[in-house]
């Protein structure tokens, strides 16, 4: 069995140049069960007019999950705040509009505004705060989440996401954070894939091997967003259609990535996409988490849990080897709660390899809540703050920042090797190469099939 302890190939000199652009949000419901794979609507066509087809399936997908026909599978919790459309442009007697702005209230705002330019195009950031004071900020470049403002033990708030102060410096230098990682997420082993025989080769920046979508991947692009209420809250929405051929992939794809902003202090990330000629699509939402607070120092100390009893080893560069090996007796296994410190100590830095965790777990896939599985918990014991994350993806990467080298960050804050962490749900890295292996996700989206991905990061104290 191969165990690396940590990336080999250092991340933070990938060209980050800027972008190009391009509608609805599905609510916490998660369509079809996804055995081995994110792909869950068969093919029927393969037609030139299938993408606009699939794109008009595809918002009244979302139409229906916003609305919550069709039964909701969020994780259980709390009884929902009873939901009130705010979109009624119907007239109202004297005294119900000063009702109908309560009960707006009542679900919360949603608000955009421009925050500058990049390629050309103007970029907006968008606000969404719940009834109960929570604040989410995203912007339509790389549909970054900026800010994530969520209470302490306490009720104090705190921004706990790691990123830069401005859109600038997004544009500039920019370590994932918060973004849309894609058109397929991690690594593919080379470069290079092959899809009906025919071989098709993307960039490699990240050593010998391709990362997180490409020179510029779907993180460096102004997608096209709108924030607005919906029945489950504020929502902010995002579209881009990466044009066939960009960064080497084959075929057009039009994504749309929603984020929502539940009363249940739930923020749901849920990404779609259809193609009109086969394609590798997996998609990762990659916010670097410090529930302390974004300038509040190492993770170390946060305690996790992964309900996952597999763990895909890699080569030298980070490749799976094609194994699903035990965590047990490793310093994978966070079956059991358990400080993050306690893993780091037991994979130091050796040259050119920082150390810390940076590795795809082969989710258990229990406990289950409708069609979501729980896929991490991760607490900060001094705040008190708890982020539960559900999906219903095979694989979640845990990554302990180590890359981390003193960038700076909002208000004043830099950011050094293990002030953050990312949990990433997904397929597995390299899975392209797997395709037909047992035991791994097929990720090659077809034309006629939905790419659809649920992640819900649930906020609470203790």
């Amino acid at each position: 069995m191969i165990f690396v302890s940590s990336k080999h190939i250092s991340t933070k000199h990938i060209s980050n140049r800027p972008l190009a652009a391009l509608a609805d949000p599905p609510r916490h419901r998660t369509f079809d069960s996804l055995p081995e794979t994110p792909m869950t609507t068969p093919p029927n066509r393969t037609s030139s007019t299938v993408l606009a087809g699939m794109l008009a399936a595809l918002l009244a997908t979302v139409a229906l999950a916003q609305t919550g026909v069709g039964g909701d599978d969020r994780p259980a919790r709390v009884k929902p705040v009873k939901e009130v459309s705010v979109t009624d442009n119907s007239p109202v007697e004297d005294g119900a509009a000063d009702q109908a702005e309560r009960a707006a209230r009542a679900l919360g705002t949603a608000t955009s505004e421009v925050w500058g330019m990049a390629d050309g195009k103007r970029v907006r950031l968008h606000t969404l705060t719940n009834a109960n004071g929570l604040v989410v900020k995203a912007t339509d470049y790389g549909t970054i989440v900026t800010e994530v403002l969520v209470p302490d033990r306490k009720g104090r708030l705190a921004d706990v996401v790691l990123g830069r102060a401005t859109l600038a410096d997004y544009v500039e230098s920019n370590p994932y954070f918060g973004c849309t990682a894609g058109r397929c997420a991690n690594r593919i082993a080379g470069g290079r894939f092959e899809i009906d025989g025919v071989e098709h080769r993307v960039a490699t920046n990240n050593g010998p091997n391709h990362l997180h979508g490409g020179v510029k991947g779907f993180d460096k692009v102004v997608w096209d967003g709108r924030a607005r209420m919906t029945p489950r809250g504020p929502t902010a929405t995002f579209e881009y259609v990466s044009p066939a051929g960009e960064e080497g992939y084959p075929g057009t794809v039009r994504t749309i990535v929603n984020y929502t902003l539940t009363n249940d202090d739930e923020l749901i990330v849920d990404m779609a996409a259809t193609t009109d000629a086969k394609t590798p699509v997996n998609l990762a939402h990659h916010s670097y988490w410090n529930l302390a607070g974004h300038d509040g120092g190492s993770i170390a100390k946060h305690l996790l849990t992964i309900p996952a009893s597999r763990y895909t080893p890699v080569d030298a560069t980070m490749i799976p080897t094609g194994e699903l090996a035990s965590v047990e007796g490793t310093p994978l296994d966070f079956r059991k709660a358990r400080s993050i410190a306690s893993a780091l100590e037991k994979l130091p830095g050796n040259g050119d390899d920082p150390g810390g965790v940076d590795h795809n777990f082969v989710l258990d896939r229990t406990p289950v809540d409708g069609r979501l599985w729980l896929s991490a918990v991760l607490e900060e014991p001094v705040s008190g703050r708890v982020m539960e994350v559900w999906s219903d993806q095979p694989g979640i990467q845990f990554y302990s920042g180590n890359f981390l080298d003193g960038i700076a960050g909002k208000s004043g804050a830099s950011y050094r090797k293990h002030d953050g962490l990312c949990l990433e749900t997904q397929a597995f890295p390299d899975s392209v190469n797997r395709q037909g292996k047992g035991g791994w996700p097929d990720v090659v989206l077809e034309p006629g099939s939905i790419y659809r991905h649920r992640m819900v990061h649930r906020f609470s104290t203790k």
